[in-house]
C-alpha cells in the first residue's frame, strides 16, 4: 500500500517526469541541417515553404517535390539549412504546424538509399515482339 501510495505521489509530479521524456526525445539530435516536411498541400510552392520556413535561419534550399507524370506535388519536401542549430530550430518550431491549411510534419532527412542498376532496353525477339517481363508480351 505504501509503494503504491508513493508511486502515485511520483506520477503527480508530471511536469518534472514529463520534461525528463520531452528532454530525451528532444536531444536526438540531427547529424545534417536537411530536413524533410511531410504532409504539404498539393498547392504548397517553393516560394511559400521558403517564406514559411526562412524566420529558423538561412536557407541553402526549399524544394517541393513534383510528380513528374502529373506537374503536381507529391505533398513532400526538402528544407536544407546552413547549420544543423538552425534546422533544429525549425524543426522544433514547424513540427505539427499549419502550412496553407494542412498539418505539416518536420523530420530529419534520411540519406537517399541507392537505386538498383537499370537495365537496358529489351532488344526484339526474332518474332517481331518485345518481351515486358513485368506484363507479359506487347507487340
Amino acid at each position: 500500500m505504501a509503494f503504491m501510495s508513493g508511486v502515485q505521489r511520483l506520477l503527480r509530479r508530471t511536469p518534472l517526469v514529463h520534461s525528463h521524456y520531452a528532454s530525451i526525445r528532444l536531444s536526438s539530435t540531427l547529424t545534417s541541417p536537411k530536413l524533410f516536411v511531410s504532409g504539404l498541400c498539393r498547392l504548397t510552392t517553393d516560394e511559400k515553404l521558403k517564406e514559411a520556413f526562412s524566420s529558423f535561419g538561412q536557407l541553402v534550399e526549399a524544394k517541393v517535390i513534383i510528380d513528374r507524370a502529373s506537374g503536381r506535388s507529391k505533398g513532400f519536401a526538402f528544407v536544407t539549412y546552413t547549420t544543423i542549430e538552425e534546422a533544429e530550430k525549425a524543426r522544433e518550431g514547424m513540427n505539427a504546424k499549419f502550412l496553407d491549411g494542412w498539418v505539416i510534419f518536420v523530420d530529419p532527412a534520411k540519406p537517399r538509399e541507392p537505386r538498383p542498376p537499370q537495365q537496358s532496353q529489351s532488344q526484339p525477339s526474332e518474332t517481331g515482339f518485345t518481351v515486358n517481363k513485368t506484363v507479359g508480351w506487347c507487340g
